[in-house]
């Protein structure tokens, strides 16, 4: 973890979050079986294969279709938000695009190798194991600016706080 007076020379990661919805505007999250977040419930999502040149919304695609089974079109995604995230674990710098599945979803994808799935209200997302960062900041941001956009930026301090800032914020719809 950094201290924001130094910062660390450390690797970036790029990677996707898909933030998946139903009819009943339930989150669709899944209670990760690996690291990181093992025990965590978060949204589906992966790292970009930077080494191909992938984009950011390729791999959004990518990953629905390997973790949840869903072929999208790049029209279904709606880029809400970009997370960059400094120190994480003192160990590399994070750069995460946020993005909401627009079509609804309302079965449950498999098992898979990363994980089980479930459904969420956005009242049941208080009562979960997950990321405190998601918690304390993510979730909120998400669905103050659903439907429009934000970027923010989290240091990650070396006492295991954050100090978050929001850089750019639109505010969209509310569902």
């Amino acid at each position: 973890m950094s201290d924001p007076a130094q910062p660390l020379n450390l690797p970036h990661k790029v990677s996707t979050l898909l933030y998946v919805f139903d009819e009943a505007d339930r989150v669709l999250l899944m209670e990760r079986a690996q690291e990181p977040n093992l025990g965590l419930w978060s949204p589906c999502g992966g790292k970009l294969n930077t080494g191909a040149g992938e984009s950011p919304h390729d791999c959004a695609r990518r990953e629905a279709l390997e973790e949840m089974g869903l072929r999208l079109e790049a029209g279904d995604l709606h880029l809400t938000g970009i997370i960059s995230e400094a120190g994480y674990q003192g160990s590399s710098h994070w750069l995460m695009f946020l993005f909401e599945v627009l079509p609804r979803q309302n079965k449950l994808p498999p098992t898979h190798r990363e994980g089980r799935f479930q459904f969420f209200s956005r009242q049941e997302l208080e009562g979960l194991p997950m990321p405190p960062t998601d918690r304390d900041f993510i979730w909120p941001t998400f669905f103050r600016h659903r439907g429009g956009f934000f970027v923010a930026h989290c240091t990650c301090l070396t006492n295991g706080s954050h100090d978050w800032r929001l850089e750019e914020g639109r505010t969209g719809f509310s569902a």
